[in-house]
């Protein structure tokens, strides 16, 4: 019996190392592919000849050679580096995925022109517009920041405010539920006339516009969060001797706060979407304003660069979002045991 229970365990032993090294061989292979595809890349950008005239063609391609280095140095460096070669290793998938994807773009578009011109401009050509048109898309990026905040902020206030009264007090709720069913369902840009015939202004109907589509979900959200509350909650705390406002700012809040920051992603997505519309009718700068002006003279790189930064500020925004429910929500983490 003994002689079997040794047996079992250097077995059991003995297939740990075999375990990580196969893991490291995978880990390694997936960081070779994609250091292979950052290398096609930049010999992709300097073997051929560009069909247009690119000047940053040159700079494009040993950039992708640095990435191919860095990977390179990540995958076999991971242990020693630490957390940055852990997120090398982890992100060394998509790493070569894209390396692949920018070689097949190169390719299709500046030096066989298998994709017809100007509609897919080549990556050299989107590096232009952040070095070349650089001061037009900062100002640009800075207005729809201020614009997207600003209206994000008032409409997530309103919002929170108007649920946690809907959930709490039904003679609020008689009133204001019937006026969020009418209006709630309606996309936020349907208000567009009207929002610019109230306001002074195209950037307070702008801002107004931004904070109806984030104030919909918030109030909705908090007010399910509130109402969905067990009454268990107000018993216990009513018995301490709480009073009405304790209930609501440490019990029913706290409590509702997960389905606030279901309510508070829905919101941002919806206002990154209306600050688009917002900006391409009536506000004088923006990023919407800019796709805008690149669509009209056919300046598609500067429309695709555009694009790019509004896809980077919303994941930006989610990340920081995320962290935000995080630090708040802590006591959430090992709630859920399996």
């Amino acid at each position: 019996m003994s002689t079997y229970s040794l047996s079992e365990t250097d077995g059991i032993g003995a297939q740990a190392p075999a375990a990580q090294s196969r893991d490291w061989l995978r880990g390694a292979g997936i960081g070779i592919l994609a250091v292979i595809g950052w290398v096609a890349f930049g010999l992709s950008c300097l073997i051929w000849e560009d069909l247009g005239d690119w000047s940053r063609t040159h700079e494009l391609g040993v950039g992708a050679f640095v990435v191919a280095a860095i990977v390179l140095v990540g995958t076999f460096g991971a242990d020693r580096l630490g957390r940055i070669g852990a997120g090398l290793r982890q992100r060394a998938p998509w790493l070569a995925a894209l390396g692949v994807l920018l070689t097949l773009w190169e390719v299709a578009t500046a030096k066989f022109a298998w994709l017809p011109l100007p509609f897919f401009p080549p990556p050299q050509a989107i590096i232009e517009v952040y070095t070349n048109d650089l001061p037009k898309l900062l100002d640009s990026v800075i207005a729809s920041v201020k614009l997207q905040l600003g209206g994000y902020l008032i409409g997530a206030a309103v919002g929170f405010l108007t649920g946690v009264s809907i959930g709490w007090s039904r003679s609020v709720g008689y009133w204001v539920h019937p006026v969020l069913r009418f209006i709630g369902p309606l996309p936020a840009t349907a208000w567009l006339p009207i929002a610019f015939f109230m306001f002074p202004s195209s950037w307070s109907a702008s801002t107004f516009l931004i904070a109806l589509a984030t104030g919909f979900p918030v109030t909705v959200l908090t007010w399910s969060g509130v109402a969905s509350v067990s009454s268990a909650y107000y018993d216990v705390a009513r018995t301490l001797g709480a009073k009405p406002s304790f209930l609501v700012t440490k019990v029913a809040i706290p409590a509702a706060l997960p389905h606030v920051f279901v309510g508070l992603f829905m919101g941002l997505g919806s206002s990154f979407a209306v600050l688009v519309v917002a900006e391409m009718i009536g506000v004088k700068a923006g990023l919407g304003w800019y796709l805008q002006w690149a669509q009209g003279w056919a300046a598609y790189a500067n429309m695709y660069a555009a694009l790019i930064v509004m896809s980077l500020l919303c994941s930006g925004a989610i990340t920081l979002l995320f962290r935000a429910r995080d630090r708040l929500l802590v006591w959430q983490k090992g709630v859920v045991k399996w």
